[in-house]
């Protein structure tokens, strides 16, 4: 009966609703309203939006550098919200964001540790920016691939990260690439576990949809162009039996000839792989971050 009231309670008055209990990790806090307020000047230091809500970079009293992240994409429940507290904070890899905080109630919260440099995709559309040398660009794809296994892999149950693009892609002050947690949540605020789908062959289908996106990242990181609403024509064009003859034509003005046209290739073949046709055999992310490892360890003997 109690549980039964609670849900009703829950409903009606979602804003009085208080969660029953903190996640049972020390790394994540639960933060106050005011708390954030006061650490975003009253919200004043917006930064941008996306498909959940507003962002603000944020400094608490503790001196903690925060990206604070509004979240809609929720139902009046707040158990929802609370599961995805847990998961995303149980995620712990140096390519991936790490989550400090929430914030729950009528104002939704995510607090997450502040990335230096923006995301991939702000970098690469912002031409007062400096470019990114090659063997950065080579670094970002394995980086991302790293937190990609780490996730399908070697957490239980294996998350199933849904937005492998540029703007979820955030470099820190060395430019590390780091997976944005936020994209951990899938659409509508809703994860993508392996145990929720029927078959093994659905989680086959989601992999390879990842590993497409996966593909498509790495054809930007090539070209310099954002790729999120028209990437079918390049798409065509890695898939294609002559790309090898034209592929210096589709490298990044920026880069001008300083890149390896070994590791170039290499990526293309990578970038082909995975955005090949369906019913073809599927590339694996472990197989494709042994691959990109080795060209940078090939590429560290040489020099």
């Amino acid at each position: 009966m109690d549980r039964i009231l609670g849900r009703i309670k829950e409903f009606l008055f979602p804003c009085l609703y208080v969660m029953p209990s903190c996640p049972p990790y020390p790394s994540v806090r639960h933060f106050k309203l005011k708390e954030i307020k006061s650490a975003t000047a009253n919200f004043s230091t917006f930064m941008g939006s996306d498909c959940y809500g507003a962002i603000y970079r944020a400094q608490f009293s503790s001196g903690l550098i925060a990206a604070v992240r509004e979240v809609r994409n929720f139902g009046p429940e707040n158990d929802a919200f609370y599961k995805q507290v847990q998961i995303l904070g149980r995620l712990h890899h140096r390519h991936i964001v790490t989550l400090r905080g929430f914030s729950e109630g009528c104002d939704r919260f995510l607090i997450f540790d502040f990335v230096g440099n923006g995301s991939l995709k702000e970098l690469l559309r912002d031409p007062l920016k400096t470019p990114l040398n090659w063997k950065t660009r080579l670094r970002i794809a394995t980086d991302v691939a790293a937190a990609l296994e780490y996730l399908q892999y070697f957490c239980n149950p294996p998350i199933l990260y849904d937005f492998v693009d540029s703007s979820n892609v955030m470099l820190d002050e060395n430019f590390a690439a780091k997976l944005s947690g936020m994209g951990a949540l899938g659409s509508a605020g809703r994860h993508f576990c392996t145990s929720e789908f029927a078959c093994s062959s659905e989680t086959d289908q989601k992999r390879k949809h990842i590993m497409f996106q996966f593909g498509v990242l790495i054809l930007e990181l090539i070209t310099g162009q954002y790729l999120g609403n028209g990437e079918m024509e390049v798409v065509e064009w890695v898939q294609g039996s002559g790309f090898t003859n034209s592929m210096h034509n589709m490298v990044d003005a920026d880069l001008g000839y300083s890149y390896d046209s070994n590791e170039l290739k290499s990526l293309l073949i990578i970038a082909r792989l995975c955005t090949k046709n369906d019913g073809e055999p599927m590339i694996s992310v472990p197989q494709v971050l042994r691959y990109l490892q080795r060209r940078i360890e090939a590429s560290i003997s040489h020099v």
